[in-house]
């Protein structure tokens, strides 16, 4: 019980300062729009940082689920941890040359922080959260759920992620085998162009095997089908 309040005390801390920055800095005066927010982050942030709601599973940055859950355990609420990923994003640490230690500067802002500090702030740390509900089977529900429309372009899903490779262009004609291999072994063949560990190396324990059968047959389907 000691060695976890002496973890929550800094994060409460850390968390009331973010708050002053908020007030401080006259926000909460502009509406901010959270559906447009997470679409922001998936797009801006996801790619370093998970995220459950928006079904993103970086591993370059901190896990903002983990990052929050002991704050929100405890009663934070919403608008507090908006203003520390505020303060955050406005006032990154110093680049040492790590991702894990630095964000770039102004990788947001304007309307555009209001309206991702204002997502993240209702979502990281929610026990249970996960994304919505999408069309097009339970393939398609899989592939949003572990964001891969963060980092992947696949028309049939809305998706027109550049991180990684145009699945609509590269993934037709593939058999389910080497598709299974791309997803579970990413760094086994790396697509040209793109370096490696940028995929997350753990979907083969992350994904449940129907789970995986459900995408792999989606990504069959679809790849390549409206593109254009």
């Amino acid at each position: 019980m000691r060695s976890a309040s002496k973890l929550i005390r800094p994060l409460l801390v850390l968390a009331l300062l973010g708050g002053l920055l908020v007030v401080i800095s006259g926000c909460g005066t502009t509406t901010a729009d959270t559906a447009r927010g997470r679409e922001l982050f998936k797009q801006k942030c996801g790619v370093c940082h998970a995220l459950a709601q928006a079904g993103t599973t970086a591993e370059v940055g901190p896990d903002l689920d983990d990052a929050f859950a002991a704050a929100r355990e405890v009663g934070e609420d919403a608008n507090t941890i908006e203003g520390v990923v505020r303060a955050q994003v406005e006032f990154p640490r110093p680049n040492t040359g790590h991702s894990i230690n630095s964000m770039p500067p102004d990788i947001v802002s304007g309307q555009d922080l209001n309206d991702v500090a204002a997502y993240v702030g209702e979502w990281a740390g929610v026990p249970g959260a996960k994304p919505p509900e999408v069309a097009g089977g339970p393939g398609a529900q899989v592939f949003a759920n572990n964001g891969c429309a963060t980092c992947h372009t696949l028309a049939a899903a809305g998706a027109t992620g550049t991180t990684g490779p145009d699945l609509d262009e590269v993934l037709p004609g593939k058999s389910a085998e080497k598709i299974e291999e791309d997803i579970v072994e990413p760094n086994k063949e790396i697509a040209k162009g793109y370096p490696a560990n940028v995929m997350p190396q753990n979907f083969g324990e992350t994904i449940p095997a129907n789970e995986l059968e459900e995408l792999i047959a989606y990504l069959q389907e679809v790849a390549g089908k409206e593109k254009g």
